[in-house]
């Protein structure tokens, strides 16, 4: 089955890079696309499980889905995994 994930936080390739070595690593995820300018995650998954897997990773990132609670740290994390994304 196929997702799409409107998420906050997302401001370029260092965290659409971070978000797609992430979710790619997980088991049951595939073909990860990330939407800077739609600010939007697209994969396949398996099951409804595979599915929360892969928000509570985004959520973990700080890239929580649209709607949900964006905190002061969830910013404070999307601002690290974005600087990871660019150094690799």
């Amino acid at each position: 089955m196929k997702a799409i994930v409107k998420i906050q936080n997302l401001k370029c390739h260092g965290c659409a890079t971070t978000i797609t070595k992430k979710l790619t690593a997980l088991e049951n995820i595939s073909e990860v696309e990330v939407d800077n300018d739609e600010h939007t995650v697209s994969f396949f998954y398996s099951d409804m499980l595979d599915l929360e897997k892969v928000k509570l990773t985004l959520n973990s990132l700080g890239y929580p889905e649209e709607g949900d609670a964006n905190s002061l740290s969830e910013k404070a994390k999307s601002f690290v995994s974005c600087a990871i994304g660019r150094i690799s």
